[in-house]
């Protein structure tokens, strides 16, 4: 396992998130009532919860390359179809028709025969867990959706006029919430049983009925979100874009790691999470990395 990166991540906020939470010690509602009537009043927001609960040693680097390199491998196929949306369409933004075309560029369901191969591979990762691993595994499922993403967001605007960055945290926020949208509609339309739903062995504390067909997981919406999140903020910041792939492939990795999804369900977010990460920069004029700050 690796401590996180002994990292940047994100920087110098980490560390003190994670120095913050030793100091105050227990920060715990049931311990500190005020602490717990504030937070029931305003939902803690990504900081805040980060700082509650900082994370744990990650997956290492070897563990997280191949499912790192697929992600890295969706963005080039991304950034071509996006050209074809764009030549199409220009710099307008127009959500709903751009929301229908990327769900249509989402490659269809892998056959039953490919993704039994696949949850074969899942299952022989599963016995490999250990505690630590498990400990990872919950950290990044629960935060990797859209908390460190906002976090990271969080880093960069220190250093950037509060206009500015009050812009680019719409516009993370609204390619987080494009990607979760059309990956829910696709994994509804799909209705491709998450690796846990065809071998509850898998996970048995999701208490699966039998019979049950759903969640469903394909195309994964940590997926998506990553993918979006790590198009916009690589190009706000280039050159911190190794440490935000980096942190996308340990979350991907989760969730083979967990059986929430097999890896095919893996590169169909990313894909559709990178085109929602190129639309939103073309749309908010910022697609060319070296100019994003100069808006």
């Amino acid at each position: 396992m690796n401590a996180p990166r002994g990292i940047t991540w994100p920087y110098a906020v980490i560390a003190l998130l994670a120095v913050a939470a030793a100091a105050i010690g227990l920060l715990r509602p049931q311990l500190i009532p005020a602490a717990a009537a504030t937070l029931g009043k305003k939902k803690p927001g990504a900081t805040a919860l980060l700082k509650q609960n900082p994370p744990p040693a990650l997956f290492t680097d070897a563990e997280i390359a191949t499912i790192g390199k697929q992600a890295v491998d969706q963005g080039k196929k991304a950034d071509a179809l996006f050209a074809r949306w764009k030549a199409a369409h220009g710099t307008t933004r127009d959500d709903k028709a751009f929301a229908g075309w990327a769900a249509q560029q989402v490659p269809a369901p892998p056959t039953a025969k490919q993704r039994t191969a696949e949850l074969h591979q899942v299952q022989t990762l599963a016995k490999t867990r250990s505690a630590a691993g498990r400990k990872a595994a919950t950290w990044l499922e629960l935060y990797g959706k859209k908390d460190i993403w906002k976090l990271y967001l969080h880093d960069q605007r220190e250093l950037i006029p509060a206009a500015q960055g009050t812009t680019e945290k719409a516009e993370l926020k609204a390619a987080l919430k494009m990607a979760k949208t059309i990956s829910d509609q696709l994994a509804a339309k799909d209705k491709q049983p998450a690796p846990f739903v065809l071998d509850p062995a898998l996970r048995p504390d999701k208490h699966i009925k039998p019979g049950a067909k759903g969640p469903y997981s394909y195309p994964s919406r940590h997926a998506a979100r990553s993918a979006a999140a790590v198009t916009l903020l690589s190009a706000l910041s280039p050159h911190r874009t190794e440490d935000y792939e980096w942190m996308r492939a340990e979350v991907l990795y989760s969730r083979l790691y967990m059986a929430g999804h097999v890896s095919s369900d893996l590169t169909a977010g990313t894909l559709l999470g990178d085109l929602i990460g190129d639309y939103e920069l073309t749309v908010s004029g910022c697609r060319a990395a070296q100019t994003c700050r100069d808006r």
